[in-house]
């Protein structure tokens, strides 16, 4: 099961407009990986170095959510 758009998804995206709910529903329902880096510097010296890496993913009943502590 591929997750990326085919040929005829992007046809019919292309004509009209989508609402950013519907976009965030369509990545949701198979999971997303999130991954960046931001790096704020002055003159070459690292100030502040924030490293991002989430995974978000649907909780079903086929895969439950882990208990909570």
């Amino acid at each position: 099961m591929s997750t990326a758009l085919d040929e005829e998804d992007t046809r019919a995206l292309a004509g009209r407009e989508v609402a950013l709910i519907d976009i965030l529903d369509r990545l949701l329902q198979g999971g997303v990986v999130l991954a960046g880096d931001l790096v704020l510097s002055i003159a070459d010296v690292d100030l502040v170095r924030i490293d991002l890496r989430a995974v978000i993913a649907p909780v079903d009943a086929e895969y439950p959510a882990p208990p909570l502590l």
